[in-house]
């Protein structure tokens, strides 16, 4: 199957309401598919099951599962020949839209100030709060806005996914939850955000630093391994944006077990805050619309590599967006701690949300 025939079996398995997910993987040139052979919607029972795992913010709700056997399944390599960018037809009524923009902006900064005090009250230290936006598609084929994902950002998990009982989301996410490889597992500390001009020897404020540090140090104490390699925090470019980044390996040992591990995890700090339970319940209480799966995670579950092992690789859902009724909701949100600026806060989700608006 060539890359013009997968882009066709998307629009064909989308109009015909049957269960999917394409995806590449950071700075690889294989894109996998997974077309289910049927319409039921299964849920992740245990963590020794295989298949696709979509999962929501909300890790008291269910995770989604596309079970590897029973699912047609593609691999094959792509490059920028067979890639084609057409530009898409995109419309949107821009009076409506900057009318709900400027609304957004003065909801957002009230949350912010409202999470601020929360961290100032000793609460938490930090709590990342979110809020979603909406483009008007016109004739723009769901294909065509995951061909201009896979071009625009190679460094990041790019895909789409679509279940009739559930909707269609699609994404290109950074940030790395979880990978396994034999005896091996990796991770990564992800936070701050500045728009990419050119360079990224870019300089990082002590409020970026610190969350960062905050997100780094959470990751390492679930870990609970003396063996942890911890590297330096580097600027890591994603589409337009830059954040601070640490890579964390580690071996994997006799009482490993990976349920615990990935609920630890997850939701991390980068999308929820911390303490975890405490950040999440004023999300839950204060955001005022229903996140269902951005800030989750998705991808890989056990699945059976060449090398005959079992490989896990697991990603947050961020830079994501939900198609509903011609109408594509985008989820932004950014870490607030107790020196965040509301109006910078709005700022940086606005740069974020220009990572979707730039494929639309």
């Amino acid at each position: 199957m060539i890359f013009d025939e997968i882009l066709i079996n998307i629009e064909l398995a989308y109009q015909q309401r049957k269960p999917f997910v394409v995806y590449k993987k950071p700075n690889d040139d294989n894109l996998n598919a997974l077309f289910q052979n049927n319409d039921k919607l299964f849920f992740l029972k245990d963590y020794l099951q295989s298949g696709f795992v979509f999962a929501p913010f909300n890790n008291k709700n269910k995770t989604v599962l596309l079970p590897f056997d029973h699912c047609e399944s593609f691999e094959f390599k792509i490059s920028d020949q067979n890639i084609n960018i057409k530009g898409n037809d995109t419309i949107i009524n821009k009076n409506d839209h900057l009318l709900k923009v400027n609304s957004d902006k003065h909801k957002h900064i009230e949350l912010v100030k409202k999470g601020i005090n929360f961290i100032k009250k000793g609460s938490a230290l930090k709590v990342v709060l979110s809020r979603n936006e909406e483009v008007v598609l016109g004739n723009s084929k769901i294909s065509e806005i995951f061909n201009e994902l896979i071009y625009k950002y190679t460094s990041a998990f790019v895909y789409i996914w679509f279940h009739p009982k559930v909707g269609l989301w699609m994404g290109a996410s950074p940030e790395t939850l979880l990978k396994i490889k034999g005896i091996q597992f990796s991770t990564m500390a992800l936070a701050g955000t500045q728009i990419f001009e050119g360079n990224t020897e870019v300089v990082w404020d002590e409020k970026e630093r610190q969350e960062q540090q905050i997100v780094t140090d959470f990751i390492i104490s679930k870990l609970k391994n003396k063996d942890l390699r911890i590297g330096k925090p580097f600027t890591l470019k994603a589409g337009i944006l830059l954040h601070i980044c640490t890579k964390i390996k580690g071996n994997i040992t006799e009482d490993f077990i990976l349920e615990d591990l990935v609920q630890s995890l997850y939701p991390t700090p980068a999308v929820c805050g911390l303490p975890k339970e405490v950040a999440k319940d004023f999300i839950l209480e204060n955001e005022e619309y229903n996140r269902e799966f951005y800030a989750g995670f998705l991808g890989e579950l056990n699945k059976t590599s060449r090398a005959n092992e079992n490989e896990t690789n697991l990603f947050v859902n961020l830079r994501c967006m939900q198609l509903k009724d011609h109408i594509m909701n985008l989820y932004i949100g950014g870490g607030i701690t107790k020196d965040s600026d509301p109006e910078n806060e709005w700022k940086e989700t606005v740069a974020k949300s220009r990572v979707m608006k730039s494929v639309l």
